[in-house]
């Protein structure tokens, strides 16, 4: 191995796939886990495994951290704070801003650079162009680390605030979610016909291809805070939605993943806006933040 030594803390699938993508670009990668035996296959490809936590992060100037949560994160570097000065601290354990924002500073009173990262990926599109990272802190440690990062995904840095990684990563995660939560409604639905998954997954897969194609002229009603010229109303809508709820309720299925959205419509059009653009169903959901 003749690349630039890194380290990987924890090696659950997501830290195993970043330790093998490591390893794929031919970097000298450390790796260590409280489970010793789970780094035996790594090592069986060329990994060396650490005997501690600590000797793990003294082996390399970039440590990448990818555990549970962030109080895992906390029992395995807190009793090592004293090795962490000048190294860069990449810490992928999924988390919130807030808690990025505490690490950050905890980690800079012993030394270390930090970045916060969200991994926007799932362990078998890690390495591939599939894959993208978000990292926001330290710009000069991404600068110094980001061809080694640009192994594991295409890297985007945000700022260097190292909260925000957190946030965007709650943000794409919710439209994520949501995308999947409708898919699985539908799935449901549509079994009470006898109707397949995979019969159902082309026209689903086209028709939510059309909805990222009309995600454009939300963002930019939104951004203009024009509602009037929207082609797909917030009246028009809450029908359907509200026929989605009924026809679920007839066929024995919890119609309850949309509820949220019906009650938001039914907001917007109490406010007086049954003609705007579903776009400006944002402004309620801006009504507790102001």
């Amino acid at each position: 191995m003749t690349g630039r030594p890194v380290t990987v803390l924890g090696l659950g699938r997501m830290g195993s796939a970043l330790a093998g993508a490591l390893l794929d670009a031919g970097s000298r990668t450390v790796v260590w886990n409280r489970t010793a035996d789970k780094a035996e296959a790594l090592a069986a490809r060329a990994a060396v495994p650490a005997g501690s936590a600590a000797e793990a992060i003294q082996a390399s100037p970039l440590v990448i951290v990818c555990l549970l949560d962030y109080d895992n994160v906390r029992a395995v570097l807190e009793p090592n704070a004293d090795v962490l000065a000048d190294r860069t601290l990449v810490n992928l354990t999924t988390g919130t801003p807030e808690q990025a924002s505490a690490l950050a500073d905890w980690a800079g009173t012993h030394g270390a650079h930090y970045l916060d990262g969200a991994m926007m990926a799932v362990p078998q599109t890690v390495g591939t162009p599939e894959a993208f990272f978000l990292y926001s802190g330290s710009s000069e440690a991404f600068d110094a680390h980001r061809p080694t990062l640009d192994h594991l995904a295409a890297s985007h840095y945000l700022g260097s605030d190292p909260s925000v990684a957190e946030l965007w990563d709650s943000a794409l995660l919710g439209s994520g979610y949501a995308a999947l939560t409708g898919f699985l409604h539908s799935v449901a639905l549509l079994d009470t016909a006898g109707v397949a998954p995979t019969r159902f997954l082309p026209l689903a897969t086209q028709w939510l291809n059309g909805m990222l194609a009309f995600m454009p002229d939300l963002a930019q009603e939104i951004e203009a805070g024009d509602y009037s010229k929207g082609v797909s109303p917030v009246d028009m809508n809450r029908a359907a939605v509200h026929n989605i709820s009924q026809i679920s309720t007839r066929h024995g299925v919890d119609a309850d993943v949309h509820a949220p959205l019906l009650a938001l419509l039914d907001r917007r059009i109490a406010d007086g806006h049954p003609a705007d653009s579903f776009a400006s169903i944002v402004e309620v959901l801006r009504e507790r933040r102001d």
